[in-house]
């Protein structure tokens, strides 16, 4: 069968969704959206590691812990966080109402909201609006759904990834949004997750914070994390599977599937940030530990003076070179090289000429591109995906509540 990646939720057996507008937004854009699946199945979720916790994030970690799902209902335009025990009510009332409509357990729905922080949601409209929603779900609504969780984004974001799995066909689909306020653990983003895999629900929890850690937790547009931040996985068993439990080899290649999907989404975030014109991959090797090569990718990944010499296309290597050594891990600069794709730039610590400079220059005026450094100080490694900072970042962020 051919797969379109717009079918994204909808894609593996069993899913419908839909999206429409309740009038949360200021603009006629979808504002509401639904996911359902047919028959329940285990749920897994990784949330925002901000101290600062948003209504939604708070019910999801308490219905999270039947490890059942059934329906995600997502609301954009208002974050309902820092709304006190009104917003948690809300976002309570926002789950019952999809429950009741249904007839399921009320712990079997979640919740996302996501945009201005600190606003009432405003919870008769989405009330009203959930038969409607309900009415309108289809196979074909994924790309309604992931229209209506967008806030600052220019366009949704979908994946689709099929596998075989003991010869039987496993669907991943996915739908995400997420463009500022984005850095691990994790940013301004939700991402929803759903297969037809029948998976141990304690091995699909495994499996999705394993994958998150590599995946959305390697992405940084501008250092901010938010409060509202959530992966969801939901797996309805309707491919008919063996159960996947972990540490078997089904396992392996259900994570590997798993994490395909949530490597392009994050990727797609990455390159829908706010005013971002450069995507670039951080690659860090030879570092002594594994957290080493993190912090190192890290610091570099998040350098404003990084930043904006990829937005110049200013092949200032040296901001590259100073972001590594003050990064807090034990380095000796002798043993570095840094490489812009293909080109090496510095090698044991010293810069290799005008002539190279010259060449990654040229890299510079890529869209997307690897800066790759290699410590010299043993076998660990670790990768972040960074973007430049623009003007229009700034343009966008100064006038974001307006």
């Amino acid at each position: 069968m051919q797969i379109r990646q717009s079918q994204g939720v909808t894609a593996p057996e069993g899913f419908r969704a839909a999206g429409l507008h309740c009038g949360i937004k200021k603009s006629r854009s979808p504002d509401l959206a639904l996911i359902v699946s047919d028959v329940a199945g285990p749920i897994a979720g990784v949330f925002t590691q901000n101290r600062v916790v948003a209504a939604p994030v708070q019910l999801n970690r308490l219905h999270l812990k039947h490890h059942q799902g059934r329906a995600i209902v997502v609301n954009s335009g208002n974050a309902n966080a820092c709304t006190g025990p009104q917003g948690f009510a809300a976002a309570h009332a926002m789950a019952a109402a999809v429950a009741q409509a249904l007839s399921i357990p009320l712990h079997q729905v979640f919740v996302g909201s996501t945009g201005v922080i600190g606003r009432p949601l405003p919870i008769d409209r989405i009330k009203r609006h959930i038969p409607h929603l309900i009415a309108r779900l289809t196979r074909r609504g994924s790309i309604q759904a992931a229209r209506a969780i967008l806030t600052t984004d220019l366009k949704p974001k979908t994946v689709v990834v099929r596998g075989l799995i003991d010869g039987t066909a496993i669907t991943i689909g996915g739908i995400a949004k997420g463009s500022g306020m984005i850095h691990p653990h994790m940013a301004t983003m939700l991402a929803f997750l759903t297969t037809d895999a029948a998976v141990e629900p304690l091995s699909l929890q495994r499996a999705l914070r394993s994958v998150v850690n590599r995946t959305f937790n390697c992405i940084t547009v501008d250092g901010d994390t938010s409060t509202n931040d959530m992966v969801l996985c939901l797996a309805n068993g309707m491919a008919r599977n063996r159960t996947i439990r972990a540490g078997t080899r089904q396992y392996r290649k259900f994570e590997e599937l798993l994490g395909e999907a949530s490597d392009r989404l994050a990727l797609a975030i990455c390159q829908d940030g706010e005013g971002v014109t450069k995507v670039v991959k951080i690659e860090v090797r030879g570092a002594s530990t594994v957290a080493a090569a993190k912090r190192v990718a890290s610091t570099v990944a998040t350098s404003n003076l990084v930043k904006t010499a990829l937005f110049g296309e200013d092949a200032n290597w040296g901001r590259v070179m100073a972001a590594i050594g003050r990064a807090g891990v034990p380095i000796n600069p002798d043993n570095i090289t840094v490489c812009f794709d293909s080109i090496v730039m510095v090698k044991k610590g010293m810069g290799t000429g005008p002539i190279a400079e010259q060449k990654i220059a040229q890299v510079f005026r890529q869209p997307q591109f690897t800066i790759s450094i290699d410590l010299g100080e043993g076998q660990a490694q670790a990768h972040m995906w960074t973007t430049d900072l623009s003007y229009e970042y700034i343009r966008i962020n100064a006038s974001y509540r307006s």
